[in-house]
């Protein structure tokens, strides 16, 4: 059974302009033609032609391939050999492939939010938490305003020192929030205000500018969110609520 050079073209995913040149140039000579010229395809020139775009997936020219092909069908590769060599180059695509795929997921990783960290640079830094886990959402949420974008900026060129010295003072931070909340001091007290201008200024410190306003904006969120209201209820039970009305608090003392 043969099939004309449109089937074959149809099959194999390839045009007819591309069987016609490898005719041509011998890579692919069809075993039969018709009275009329028209170019015929057996069951071997189609084994030939899934050879061919085989070693073609892999990068290999045209004469390259056309050589391969000889040394197996003229017997000076054993057939074991030549799938030998199939797989061996299939491995090696693969791995390559592999390594391709590793080196774009980490620049994925990095730019969701400009964190240029190895992973296990993010795990030392920010242990079992996920500092791009709300990355969508706060793209989704905040994208277009000018905060998020210096955010962006900022955080783009952040080593793993600036990263661990920002988590440093935010963790110095919560204990001693913490231990305010314990002690009973109340949110408008001095000590609580002063506290929620410390954490105010942190924000503008290492991400964006932030106001009065935008900080009061995010004392709401720390309590309506129950992501955020659950980051800050694990340093102390009570501490979200507490934070929003120092917040509201220290604006006010700064009228505002």
């Amino acid at each position: 059974m043969s099939h004309s050079v449109g089937q074959v073209a149809g099959f194999a995913g390839v045009t007819v302009r591309t069987l016609h040149h490898y005719d041509e140039i011998g890579l692919l000579v069809p075993s039969e033609r018709t009275p009329a010229g028209h170019r015929r395809y057996g069951d071997a020139d189609l084994d030939r032609l899934q050879q061919i775009l085989f070693y073609r997936e892999l990068g290999f020219p045209l004469d390259e391939v056309a050589a391969l092909l000889d040394d197996r069908e003229t017997g000076r590769i054993d057939p074991r050999e030549h799938l030998r060599r199939q797989h061996g180059l299939l491995l090696a695509r693969i791995e390559k492939l592999q390594r391709m795929a590793a080196a774009v997921e980490r620049a994925m990783e990095a730019r969701t939010m400009g964190i240029r960290l190895t992973p296990e640079e993010k795990f030392e830094v920010f242990g079992g938490k996920d500092p791009e886990e709300h990355a969508e959402e706060a793209e989704r949420r905040w994208g277009g305003t000018q905060e998020y974008a210096e955010s962006q900026r900022r955080a783009a060129r952040y080593s793993k020192d600036d990263w661990k010295r920002m988590q440093a003072e935010a963790e110095d931070w919560g204990g001693r929030y913490a231990a305010l909340v314990e002690a009973g001091e109340p949110p408008a007290g001095e000590r609580a205000m002063d506290l929620a201008e410390d954490h105010r200024r942190h924000i503008s410190r290492w991400f964006y500018d932030c106001s009065y306003d935008m900080h009061r904006c995010l004392g709401g969120m720390y309590v309506a969110d129950e992501r955020f209201k659950e980051f800050y209820d694990s340093m102390r039970p009570g501490l979200a609520e507490h934070l929003r009305d120092a917040i509201t608090a220290n604006a006010a003392r700064h009228g505002m």
